[in-house]
């Protein structure tokens, strides 16, 4: 081996290990304890965003849910009290869209705790279908509600987390923002802006002592699939869908991935990516960009095609002979232990 090649391995070396201690050294200095903390999530009351609130109530938060389904509230409330007795639960209905019942809701939280330590933007929607059959109202809706509903909680609390210690925002967002997928075009528009305003907060609020985490999951088990709007022929297109999202080792349970959710927000770290097939994609994309596009291509062509319809379909409206079966089963678990109706 020649003197240069030397040099370059001893560098890499370096460079690894300096990496390796500075992550653990940041992950020591920045970590928090969520007891006794107030955590506020959008889109509580089912889904991941119920995992979540079950899971910070484990580790002693006081929790402040926020969706647009008072029933769901309510059941979402008596599920965490029934496991949490001692969880100080605050429902509210809001729709995170709208500014105005935001800062209502937030003047609400601080009434009631006086403080305000971390926020959760988990709400979200899913549609599904070819391009052919996406409207403008689906691109609207999608970033409606994965951008400006995530914009509005986090602008109405900033003033109060500035005045806490170690405050912490964890914004939910996806492999779906960092890649493109087939017959998402509308979700992955509403996610890719939610990811880079998430990460543009992370460098810009760490001078408050504010820490933005930017989530980005892949396929996940949280029984969600029946809320899910299908386009174009809505049977194949749920029957994928709901497969894919099914599947063990393709997908990761709701509960796993709320635990890594939460030690990445307690460590202050900026990004997590979960499952390793999505981190897998990711850095695939990266290095191999043209043939990762091949790739989709070819994808997209085994997926269904244009149908006669535009309107959307709810998944739980869109069952056929493939789905729900027995390889569904997994989702179907989920969606009875996340207060998600039928998939």
């Amino acid at each position: 081996m020649d003197r240069f090649s030397r040099q370059a391995l001893t560098g890499l070396g370096l460079g690894a290990t300096f990496g390796v201690v500075y992550n653990m050294a940041k992950s020591f200095a920045r970590r928090i304890s969520f007891k006794d903390k107030v955590v506020l999530i959008s889109g509580g009351s089912r889904g991941l965003g119920l995992v979540l609130a079950k899971e910070f109530a484990k580790r002693g938060a006081s929790l402040v849910l926020l969706a647009r389904n008072k029933d769901e509230l309510l059941k979402a409330k008596e599920m965490i009290n029934a496991d949490f007795p001692f969880t100080q639960c605050l429902t509210m209905a809001c729709d995170s869209r709208n500014r105005k019942q935001v800062q209502e809701a937030i003047g609400e939280v601080i009434a009631h705790f006086g403080h305000l330590d971390a926020i959760v933007n988990n709400a979200g929607v899913i549609q599904t279908g070819p391009i052919e059959n996406s409207s403008d109202a689906d691109f609207k809706e999608s970033i409606d509600t994965h951008f400006w509903a995530s914009y509005n909680v986090i602008e109405e609390s900033l003033p109060y987390l500035k005045q806490v210690d170690d405050a912490r925002i964890i914004n939910i967002g996806s492999i779906g923002g960092l890649i493109p997928v087939p017959h998402l075009a509308a979700y992955c528009a509403g996610k890719f802006a939610l990811e880079g305003y998430s990460k543009t907060l992370h460098a810009e609020l760490m001078k408050d002592n504010i820490h933005v985490t930017t989530v980005s999951p892949g396929l996940m088990r949280t029984g969600s699939i029946g809320q899910a709007n299908f386009k174009g022929q809505p049977e194949k297109e749920y029957a994928w869908f709901s497969i894919s999202s099914s599947l063990p080792g393709l997908t990761v349970s709701a509960e796993k991935a709320a635990k890594e959710i939460i030690n990445a927000s307690q460590s202050g770290k900026a990004e997590l990516i979960i499952s390793w097939p999505a981190k897998l994609a990711v850095q695939f994309e990266s290095l191999f960009p043209e043939m990762f596009a091949d790739i989709l291509s070819f994808t997209n062509a085994l997926l269904p095609g244009p149908g006669n319809s535009n309107e959307k379909r709810k998944g739980m409206n869109s069952h056929s002979k493939f789905s729900p079966s027995k390889i569904t089963r997994l989702s179907e678990k989920a969606a009875q232990r996340n207060n998600e109706r039928s998939i």
